[in-house]
């Protein structure tokens, strides 16, 4: 038991490792957005697959956990523009700095608006995959369980339940 605990946390840890060389890669580009991610998720996985980090085949399977992972931000930040946007619309607010905060919250909607629609489908999270800390709620009963760092997904500790669905 313990061996298999100490394999989890070093392929959490490897996860990290991964998701720190994505943000390397993807703050050294010029360009931001979907594709950009997806190229620098991938420089990211090539680079430390070939300085003997982790093997081919773990480095893909922790390259799409952490697909999965960024799918899901940009779906709660779109979610997030869309209610900033209604709350700080134009229209209900008069001019000034306010107007104007507004305008750019508007703009940044529809940015966070056209990736989320590449991402639409539902991102579930299945017991014993790798993810990031957050919080996952169990699509049998809806049980919440909050995942402070990186780590396997459990099973749901009120029915067993084996998918999920995440937010921060």
């Amino acid at each position: 038991m313990e061996n298999n605990d100490q394999e989890k946390d070093k392929l959490a840890q490897k996860y990290d490792m991964l998701a720190s060389k994505f943000h390397e890669f993807y703050l050294a580009g010029k360009q931001r957005g979907r594709e950009s991610m997806s190229a620098a998720l991938e420089k990211a996985q090539e680079k430390l697959t070939s300085l003997g980090e982790f093997s081919a085949e773990q480095g893909e399977e922790l390259k799409q956990f952490l697909a999965r992972d960024l799918d899901q931000t940009i779906a709660d930040a779109q979610r997030l523009g869309e209610e900033a946007k209604e709350r700080f619309h134009p229209s209900r607010l008069g001019a000034g700095a306010l107007a104007s905060l507004a305008t750019v919250l508007e703009l940044t909607g529809n940015a966070l608006h056209s990736l989320s629609d590449k991402t639409k489908e539902t991102l579930t999270y299945k017991t014993g995959e790798m993810t990031s800390a957050g919080t996952l709620t169990c699509q049998a009963c809806g049980e919440k369980m909050q995942l402070k760092k990186t780590g396997h997904v459990p099973p749901c500790p009120k029915c067993t339940g084996t998918l999920f669905s995440k937010g921060y």
